[in-house]
């Protein structure tokens, strides 16, 4: 089992230590696209439009004014640098060693800096969405696209992978649909289903969680998938087909 994560908008800045090693990140496959994003990131970023071109406010002004050194900024694990609701809901930091091990073989972030990393894998704070699009890069969903279904062609091979993406991140990879489970969380009332975006992000942090800690064998297909979750919630599988994943539907309270 692998479960695909987005980022968090927002990171945390490692407080001092070292600069990123790239020889040591995960799929290393990248790192040529790596450093091509990374330079037209630090090129934009020391636009005096970075904050309309990156499509930030002013108040993210010295995250972007980060973006133009990170070369150099310190780096830290990814399950340090990722936070915001998902990740708190994920609650590494709580996990017994052997769950946190667990996490980081299992979790896999698409990026749009980094492409796809582990949790372990140590990286600065960055400010960067996959919906931007940079110069002689283009949109970064359609650049990662090629290069993710290459490089994580080996290590997704015959696992169950639960797709705790947002639409943004989705985009940039489609991993094979008949191993995949796209997981999406609503409420409903009165026989109406609404779609919910923040507790959307806080319950696929909770099923992540709940997938880690949980006894038991990981679950290796979708129906296992289906009743690890009803463990926790109300929990429905909607088969997929030649072309579409199967789909998770978490059913919250109203």
């Amino acid at each position: 089992m692998l479960i695909l994560l987005p980022p968090s908008e927002g990171k945390t800045p490692a407080t001092g230590g070292d600069a990123a090693d790239w020889n040591t990140l995960s799929f290393p496959v990248l790192n040529g696209a790596r450093a091509k994003v990374l330079d037209a990131l630090g090129t934009v970023s020391a636009h005096e439009d970075a904050l309309a071109l990156l499509g930030v406010g002013a108040s993210l002004s010295a995250d972007v004014e980060r973006n133009t050194r990170l070369h150099a900024e310190p780096a830290a694990p990814a399950h340090q640098v990722y936070s915001g609701v998902l990740y708190d809901a994920l609650g590494y930091d709580s996990l017994t060693p052997a769950q946190r091990k667990k996490a980081d073989a299992s979790v896999l972030v698409v990026s749009a800096l980094w492409g796809a990393i582990r949790f372990a894998d140590r990286v600065p704070a960055y400010r960067l969405s996959m919906g931007t699009s940079l110069p002689d890069v283009g949109r970064l969903a359609s650049f990662w696209k090629p290069q993710l279904g290459d490089a994580l062609a080996a290590a997704t091979a015959g696992e169950l992978l639960v797709d705790c993406r947002s639409s943004t991140y989705a985009a940039a990879w489609t991993p094979p649909p008949e191993q995949t489970v796209a997981v999406n969380v609503f409420t409903e009332n009165a026989g109406v289903r609404k779609v919910v975006s923040h507790f959307a992000k806080h319950t696929r942090g909770e099923l992540a969680r709940h997938l880690l800690t949980r006894r038991g064998n990981a679950p290796r297909t979708p129906a296992q998938l289906q009743k690890a979750a009803s463990e926790k919630w109300v929990a429905e599988l909607v088969e997929g087909t030649a072309r579409k994943p199967h789909t998770l539907n978490i059913i919250l309270p109203n």
